[in-house]
């Protein structure tokens, strides 16, 4: 079995999920061409085009909102937020919709999204690049939140998430 770190496991996986499934659709900021802000979607854009993996506005909200848009009409949208400390902007999109839109629609509409985002201290980031928002989506209803401790997890986990948001 080969050996990878984080940032590998995780490349294959959105590249597996990416290979198998033509609906998946990942962008956020810079994950496109510069490969993500940790080289995470790194040639992923090469390899699947600049419809399917692309990069956004500085817009977390934005990001957010089109991403659940695009996962009502079919697609399988995996929305890169850069920091998890950025995501707060996009907080109510995901706690007031993505997480309610079965339910408020009698289970016409849903919202298969799969949100990524690093968090957590390690890089030195300061106030702005190392908080753990996580526990504030772990207690939105509708809303589920998976965090990987190693590579092995995080590939698995995330193929995973990506799979569990099939119709």
């Amino acid at each position: 079995m080969a050996r990878m770190n984080m940032v590998q496991a995780l490349n294959s996986a959105l590249d597996v999920m990416m290979a198998k499934d033509p609906d998946v659709v990942l962008f956020g900021e810079d994950v496109g061409y510069f490969g993500g802000v940790f080289r995470v979607t790194d040639g992923l854009q090469k390899t699947h085009g600049a419809k399917r993996c692309f990069d956004t506005p500085i817009a977390e909200g934005g990001i957010i909102a089109t991403a659940i848009g695009m996962g009502a009409y079919g697609l399988r949208p995996v929305p890169e937020i850069q920091f998890a400390d950025y995501i707060l902007p996009a907080f109510d999109q995901l706690a007031s919709e993505a997480a309610r839109l079965r339910y408020r629609s009698g289970g016409e509409f849903w919202a298969p999204i799969t949100v990524r985002t690093p968090y957590g201290g390690g890089i030195f980031g300061g106030q702005t690049h190392s908080q753990s928002p996580e526990a504030l989506f772990a207690h939105v209803a509708g809303l589920k939140t998976v965090i990987p401790s190693n590579p092995y997890d995080a590939k698995g986990l995330l193929i995973a998430s990506m799979r569990t948001t099939t119709r």
